[in-house]
């Protein structure tokens, strides 16, 4: 006598499973990787546009007196800070222009550019096919008037 709902086995499902997770594995795991690469890299990118506000900042409130050059080293120090976690400097694969003395209108502004080369230098390891979705360069600029 035979219970409903239940079946016998074939035996020519012996390791079908097996098979088929074999198949779908890599793609998940891909797709996983690609999940956690794509966030660390927009995390990146939101502390590239922190580093550069923190920059024109530090550069834009400074007291009267201070000269050009100083005010560039207080961003390029701020913006360095910021990025510290991340092992990035102002050398290497990023590099950081800094205007301490440009013009905005008739005032006078502070612009720091911050580009980032990330297909030169990815923050994490290379996995294959993940490199076609993410940006050659990461680039924020921020500007600020100087108080007067």
């Amino acid at each position: 006598m035979r219970l409903p709902g239940l079946r016998r086995r074939r035996r020519g499902d012996d390791g079908a499973a097996a098979v088929e997770f074999a198949l779908i594995v890599p793609f998940v795991v891909l797709l996983l990787f690609g999940i956690i690469s794509y966030g660390y890299m927009l995390s990146f990118r939101q502390a590239i546009s922190q580093g550069a506000a923190e920059g024109v900042r530090a550069a834009a409130i400074t007291i009267s007196g201070t000269t050009t050059e100083q005010r560039e080293l207080l961003a390029k120090n701020a913006v360095e800070a910021a990025l510290a976690t991340y092992g990035v400097s102002c050398s290497g694969a990023m590099t950081c222009t800094i205007d301490a003395d440009a013009t905005c209108g008739t005032a006078t502004c502070v612009k720091v550019k911050l580009n980032y080369n990330y297909a030169a230098k990815p923050l994490t390891p290379a996995i294959p096919g993940i490199g076609l979705v993410m940006p050659d360069n990461l680039v924020y600029e921020a500007v600020a008037e100087v108080a007067p």
